[in-house]
């Protein structure tokens, strides 16, 4: 598998155990805390395997920018978490950032 398709593939499924933890309850309820306990251990797989071919800190910075953007956007879809323009401003930025990495890296 194309190693940009796992840094992305990872980066969903950093999205999901971020978003999952507040379903957890501290880890008291199983069945969440599975479902965070599963899905971290395929983001980390999935972006220590995208690490071996892409540099680590392109690596890094696309995979922690798609979740921290992921689990924002679904904060304020699922969680409803407070909208404001400056705050989809900045998440904005932060997409552009995660391309501009992306789009810069040598690989």
């Amino acid at each position: 598998m194309n190693a940009w398709v796992q840094l992305l593939l990872a980066g969903l499924l950093e999205v999901c155990w971020a978003v999952g933890l507040k379903y957890t309850d501290g880890f008291r309820k199983p069945l969440p805390s599975l479902f965070v306990l599963v899905t971290l251990a395929g983001s980390m797989f999935l972006l220590a395997s995208a690490a071996r071919t892409l540099p680590i800190g392109t690596a890094y910075a696309v995979w922690v920018g798609i979740g921290a953007l992921g689990a924002a956007i679904l904060g304020i879809v699922l969680l409803r978490e407070p909208v404001t323009a400056a705050r989809l401003g900045f998440l904005a930025l932060l997409l552009i950032a995660i391309i501009g990495v992306k789009m810069t890296s040598p690989e």
